[in-house]
């Protein structure tokens, strides 16, 4: 239940009211946008939320208990707000989008409707729909350590613990040709183990993609393929560091690495062949 100032519970019971919708686009890079329906720019909190850039509201629903509610949130793709290239390359993924009611008059009387996060992201003809996904949604996150066979650590956190600034685990380098979204060739790359960088993480560190990153799905000799496309073309000479991947195996890890005494999955766990076997 939310409680209303007076003075917005006596803007509300107006037979004209001043409201409007606003939003806070909130990325988890800190970057904010503000939006609003208004047709002119809303401004509070130190934020300016801007007319005719941003979102206007679908369906929402809300849900009992610990259901996940949600709605949709629909815009145009600008160059002045939330653009295509942007999208593509993940910067939007999972931001928090907050909801407000406010008073365009008096934007000092406003109200906090709904804090969610972004989901699937649906573009199409130089728009997007946005789906938003409730407090809740949080509940269906796997939190702490799982019991399985593979390792539950990434490769370099304080849990693994190999260093992957060795040399041996890294590479800084050039693209010296590219099909401009997903493959790319280094010569250099040939000089490491094969499938080193398999599973590892590609970061752009100059070109039209510098600052984004993206997983490395094959590494076969001097060419490396990408699990996501470019969200802007690859070009030759553009520079990228890529760092080892592991499979999360114990092989893996004692093999290439040198640390299966910090491998954090369980090997000798019994499967689900274990489990159908009849007695013998």
């Amino acid at each position: 239940m939310r409680t209303l100032s007076p003075e917005l519970a006596a803007r509300l019971g107006r037979e004209t009211a001043s409201l409007c919708r606003c939003w806070a686009l909130i990325r988890r890079d800190g970057a904010v946008l503000g939006f609003t329906d208004h047709d002119r720019d809303v401004a509070f909190a130190g934020r300016v939320h801007a007319a005719r850039t941003g979102l206007d509201a679908a369906e929402a629903t809300s849900e009992l208990g610990f259901a996940v509610g949600g709605g949709e949130v629909a815009g145009a793709l600008t160059s002045a707000g939330i653009t295509e290239d942007d999208l593509a390359a993940g910067l939007y993924d999972d931001a928090s989008v907050e909801t407000w009611l406010v008073d365009w008059a008096e934007p000092e009387h406003r109200l906090l409707l709904d804090v969610a996060h972004l989901g699937e992201i649906r573009r199409a003809d130089g728009a997007f729909v946005a789906e938003l996904r409730g407090l809740m949604h949080r509940l269906d996150e796997e939190r702490g350590r799982l019991y399985g066979a593979a390792c539950s650590a990434d490769l370099g956190d304080a849990r693994c613990r190999v260093d992957l600034s060795a040399p041996a685990l890294r590479h800084e380098g050039a693209v010296a040709s590219t099909d401009g979204a997903l493959e790319i060739t280094a010569p250099a790359l040939a000089g490491y183990a094969p499938g080193l960088f398999t599973g590892g993480r590609l970061r752009w560190t100059a070109g039209l993609n510098a600052g984004t990153a993206v997983e490395v799905r094959a590494h076969r000799g001097g060419s490396l393929s990408l699990w996501q496309r470019a969200a802007r073309p690859i070009g030759p000479g553009d520079t990228f560091q890529v760092t080892a991947g592991c499979d999360k195996s114990l092989s893996t890890c004692r093999d290439r690495f040198a640390n299966a005494t910090n491998f954090r999955g369980f090997p000798h766990m019994p499967g689900t062949d274990f489990l159908l076997r009849g007695a013998g």
